[in-house]
């Protein structure tokens, strides 16, 4: 069973910064006036215009798009340096369809500024190793204290950056 608290934001944040995710959790988003997020959500409005965005799923998840027809789930991004996270963000989404009984999808992630697309499939092991991830956001979430902040080169282009180093 999928746990309420968590999305594929989440999971994304999973793998970039334990202490992000905690945050998140609790609402303090500080994303929305963040000008990489905006560019981010530009990118991905703007390379598909005939497409339907930001499709809500009922865990608070967003698809970017979703291609019926070939059963394509995209999630696009800005840039490749989060490729992991992104890669496992997508795979969380395909397996929150496989939960809800929609087989058959696969995923595409799109870079459209660096003309990249990687071809993503769920498989067994896959899920399995989410069936983890969700046990262990769910132990990081539910942490009275926030995790140690880290100290890693992408932490200063960080939305979160004032709140942890300021």
């Amino acid at each position: 069973m999928l746990n309420p608290r968590v999305n594929g934001t989440k999971i994304s944040y999973y793998f970039i910064c334990h202490r992000k995710l905690w945050l998140f959790d609790r609402q303090l988003q500080f994303e929305s006036d963040f000008s990489p997020v905006e560019e981010g959500k530009f990118i991905s409005e703007t390379t598909y215009p005939d497409e339907r965005h930001e499709i809500k799923l009922s865990d608070g998840a967003v698809l970017d798009f979703y291609d019926k027809k070939h059963k394509v789930v995209h999630e696009v991004k800005k840039s490749d340096k989060m490729e992991e996270a992104h890669l496992w963000q997508l795979k969380y989404y395909l397996y929150y369809l496989k939960s809800y009984g929609v087989d058959g999808v696969t995923g595409k992630l799109d870079y459209p500024k660096l003309k990249k697309t990687l071809d993503v499939e769920l498989t067994g092991k896959d899920e399995l190793r989410i069936q983890k991830i969700l046990d262990d956001m769910t132990a990081v979430i539910t942490q009275e204290k926030a995790p140690e902040r880290i100290n890693k080169k992408f932490c200063k282009t960080c939305a979160y950056y004032e709140f942890c180093w300021v």
